[in-house]
């Protein structure tokens, strides 16, 4: 990886005559009603819609009836139509073997059932085709996605997805939505280290490309559940369980090369921000404010509950020390993303550092103010909350600089 910002190169805008910038695969098993409507209109609407050359690539998975015929005959028709043949089942072999022998830059897939509105196909290969992107998915669980599927694929789909998060760290939305994209240069790298050749293949795909550290966008589409579908629920989900704990135990033992990966695919580190302007600064400055909030509000209601027994002084102290301490616990993981033990120390004493400044702050305007006047309880507030606002300030930079050294890059 170079050390300065180095973004993929975009494919030519005017590729040479008769080259597909994208391969659009469509696998089936035992599809010969339902291919022809799809390749037709898929055809259709690429014609119409997408700017470049294209090619469609039916990828046959052993299918026993008259799915091969049906092909054929549409290759025939369509001069943009090819048929891949394969002797064996298994959605992501019939992938696996049509993205490898494509030449096209970018390539895709689509369930033969175009469950997924044509209509987000540019915008799923756009950025593959610019270069902002290496991976595109379509995402049926963003607030913006339009779906109609029953109850029961809900629950299932979101519960995967949730499982993903849980177990394997995933940070895209849908992992089984049958809408996908990717640039031909990252497939060549990523599909030899796939395994899966079935329903999983999108999965561990998308897993291994996220922590390669490359880019998957995702679109929001419109959605409407085929009520013909033959999937078997039961089986692929006990085939995903499978694939989650395979894959979970490659990526715990080191038994996946990331590292050459993140070498070979990732993008170059940004360039240096300004001076003046350090990295990860107003991201931190926002959540640092949510966590003052929050901290305020805890000493004020820890203040007034201590403030009858105690007393002005004892209850401020008392109020300020639990709350520095929920403060810096807080701002280490959320404002600084610091997790884990090291350094721990170091960063809580300087936020007790921080907290002595607050408390000779705090007290110190409480000692003012009783000495000038018997303010009331209202007053007290007032005073306080300017002395934690000016404390405040304080804090951040005190703990900016201890965990400096966690701050190299953005958070």
């Amino acid at each position: 990886m170079t050390d300065t910002y180095a973004p993929r190169a975009a494919v030519r805008a005017r590729p040479a005559a008769g080259s597909a910038v994208l391969d659009v695969v469509v696998p089936v098993y035992n599809e010969e009603t339902d291919l022809g409507p799809c390749v037709r209109r898929l055809h259709a609407h690429l014609t119409a819609h997408f700017p470049y050359p294209f090619r469609i690539t039916v990828a046959d998975n052993a299918s026993v009836d008259g799915t091969p015929e049906v092909a054929r005959a549409l290759a025939d028709e369509l001069p943009e139509v090819g048929v891949l043949r394969l002797d064996e089942k298994g959605r992501g072999r019939a992938l696996r073997a049509a993205w490898s022998a494509s030449p096209a830059p970018v390539l895709a897939y689509m369930d033969v059932d175009l469950s997924t509105d044509l209509a987000a196909l540019l915008p799923l290969v756009a950025p593959l085709i610019s270069g902002h992107s290496d991976l595109a998915i379509g995402t049926r669980l963003a607030r913006t996605s339009r779906v109609v599927r029953g109850a029961k694929r809900e629950v299932i789909s979101r519960g995967y997805n949730l499982l993903l998060r849980g177990t394997l760290a995933a940070r895209f939305s849908d992992a089984q939505c049958g809408f996908k994209a990717i640039r031909a240069d990252v497939a060549a790298g990523l599909l030899p280290l796939v395994r899966d050749t079935g329903w999983f293949f999108d999965t561990e795909l998308l897993v291994l490309a996220q922590r390669a550290g490359l880019r998957i966008h995702e679109v929001p589409v419109d959605w409407v559940d085929d009520p013909d579908s033959r999937v078997d629920i039961v089986a692929t989900a006990l085939a995903d369980l499978r694939g989650i704990g395979r894959l979970g135990r490659a990526l715990a033992t080191g038994a996946l090369p990331l590292a050459q990966l993140r070498a070979q695919l990732g993008r170059g580190p940004l360039p240096a921000p300004p001076a003046r302007v350090p990295a990860g600064l107003p991201r931190q400055l926002v959540r640092f404010a949510a966590v003052g909030v929050a901290s305020t509000l805890a000493y004020l209601l820890l203040f007034l509950l201590a403030r009858g027994p105690l007393g002005a002084q004892p209850a401020n102290l008392l109020a300020l020390l639990l709350t520095a301490v929920a403060n810096t616990a807080a701002n280490r993981r959320l404002t600084f993303g610091v997790s884990g033990r090291r350094h721990a120390g170091r960063h809580h004493l300087q936020g007790l550092l921080a907290f002595a400044l607050g408390l000779a702050l705090t007290s110190g305007s409480l000692a003012l103010l009783h000495a000038a006047t018997r303010p009331s309880r209202s007053l007290e507030l007032v005073v306080l909350v300017a002395a934690n606002l000016a404390a405040t300030a304080l804090r951040f930079l005190l703990l900016r600089l201890a965990m400096h050294h966690q701050l190299q890059a953005p958070v």
